[in-house]
């Protein structure tokens, strides 16, 4: 069965570059030149791609940001493989929080598909049906960002969009209606499935993406791309940006370059707990 998969992807800062905060307004400042797509995202893609490999069918990117969202990670994901782009980009979403990320992105793939959760409003089964027929059979996130590190998008989204949510992922299969996935424990790991539609988020490690070639790269800049802002997609401006984000950043500081140096002798054979008791103390463990 042909499978139409929706990837959701951000920009973010480039791992090796500085990074600040807006004294203003406390949100991370985001130098277009030096923003990548968010490596964990590109694990998710490389797993779309290789489920549309497997089964055919088609992959849309969805992205949120400014323009160097679109560029700088929406590209990339197209130059991999993926075959169209959405792109939603508003002032008012500035400074939105993991929550009011998922809000917005459960919005966007609403708009994509009129609105109609097919079987959560009841209809034969459970996708999510566009007006012209096609239908997102998977959503597929990597499981956290490398700037912000909360994995709370693909849970939040998955609750929004009143769908199952498969996370923490390893490994990700499509049996017949079902989704499959291998889901990292602290043993192992745990085998998990449900219906499609789903909302699955990615591991890093879950497999090695694929390096865009030049052909790849040279027809992403022809594929189709849809730019939306909030009021196309139905977004509650009350619910995204600053204002509307639950967590809030109060203020910050400069970390102390102050080094704490402890001695712990073993002369009475119990040096591991003295370790072991610093470290509780310090909340490391």
């Amino acid at each position: 069965m042909p499978l139409n998969i929706a990837v959701c992807v951000k920009r973010v800062p480039d791992t090796a570059a500085d990074k600040n905060l807006d004294p203003t307004d406390f949100t991370l400042e985001r130098n277009p030149d030096e923003s990548i797509l968010n490596p964990v995202d590109e694990v998710a893609v490389e797993e779309a791609l290789r489920l549309k490999e497997a089964h055919g069918g088609e992959v849309t990117v969805v992205t949120i940001g400014p323009e160097a969202a679109l560029t700088k990670a929406a590209r990339r994901a197209l130059s991999m493989g993926c075959d169209k782009a959405v792109h939603l980009s508003d002032p008012v979403l500035h400074g939105s929080d993991a929550e009011a990320i998922a809000y917005a992105l459960a919005c966007v793939l609403r708009h994509l598909s009129s609105g109609a959760l097919r079987g959560a409003s009841g209809l034969s089964s459970g996708a999510l049906m566009g007006a012209s027929g096609s239908s997102y059979d998977l959503i597929l996130c990597g499981s956290e960002s490398t700037d912000a590190r909360t994995s709370l998008v693909p849970p939040a989204l998955a609750e929004h969009l009143n769908l199952p949510g498969l996370c923490q992922a390893k490994k990700v299969e499509v049996v017949g209606d079902r989704v499959r996935v291998q889901r990292e424990a602290d043993q192992g790991y745990d085998v998990v499935e449900g219906p499609l539609p789903a909302v699955v988020g990615v591991n890093w490690g879950a497999n090695e993406p694929r390096y865009p070639s030049f052909k790849g790269i040279q027809s992403a800049k022809s594929k189709p791309v849809e730019s939306l802002t909030a009021a196309d997609v139905g977004i509650d401006a009350s619910r995204v940006g600053l204002a509307g984000s639950q967590s809030q950043v109060l203020g910050f500081g400069a970390r102390s370059t102050e080094r704490r140096r402890i001695l712990i002798d073993n002369k009475d054979g119990n040096a591991h707990v003295k370790v072991a008791d610093f470290l509780q103390e310090a909340k490391l463990i």
